[in-house]
């Protein structure tokens, strides 16, 4: 590939996935041996929609999924009873990259970045100076809502129905494999 080539889609990767970066947040309670199987840097496939949030307060279960996304639509829009849960839903597939794990106490927050399919390629092999500002950001804002309530909304028996799931696995730790698609 030509150095033009490369310069194309990194241009094209970095438009399409860092412009209008907004941060989400699915929080649930996963075993530790779970948690454990998402590494920096790894690439992970959802297979089903990715309900998320645009609230942040504070942590009730042991894991908060903070995803850095410009591609969630806000489902407000659509029916306004699902405001209250700041519900905004990625669309299947999505494609994610394990920006951090970060764990404070007994609650962990793992940072993923959200890209479309066509720059897994470019998205696995290269790490961008926004990606650290994005971990910055999560992990600052994590630190300050562990100190915070739980927003009672996210804690409502339908809304912990749709994000009770790990987010690129099955709920036996298995990975969608997004290189064999």
């Amino acid at each position: 590939m030509s150095y033009e080539d490369e310069l194309k889609i990194s241009e094209a990767a970095t438009k399409d996935t860092y412009v209008g970066l907004l941060l989400y947040y699915r929080d649930c309670d996963l075993y530790a041996g779970l948690i454990a199987k998402y590494k920096i840097n790894q690439i992970v496939k959802e297979k089903g929609l990715t309900d998320v949030s645009s609230f942040a307060e504070g942590l009730g279960k042991n894991l908060r999924f903070a995803i850095a996304s410009n591609k969630a639509v806000d489902m407000a829009k659509i029916n306004p009873d699902v405001a209250k849960y700041g519900f905004n839903l990625i669309k299947q597939p999505s494609y994610y990259k394990v920006l951090d794990v970060y764990t404070v106490g007994d609650k962990t927050q793992i940072t993923l970045l959200n890209f479309n399919v066509e720059f897994v390629n470019y998205i696995k092999n290269t790490t961008h100076s926004i990606d650290k500002e994005i971990v910055k950001l999560a992990r600052n804002r994590f630190d300050r809502y562990l100190k915070m309530k739980p927003n009672e909304f996210l804690y409502d028996g339908n809304w912990l129905a749709r994000t009770k799931f790990p987010i690129g696995m099955s709920d036996y730790g298995l990975f969608f494999n997004p290189e064999n698609e």
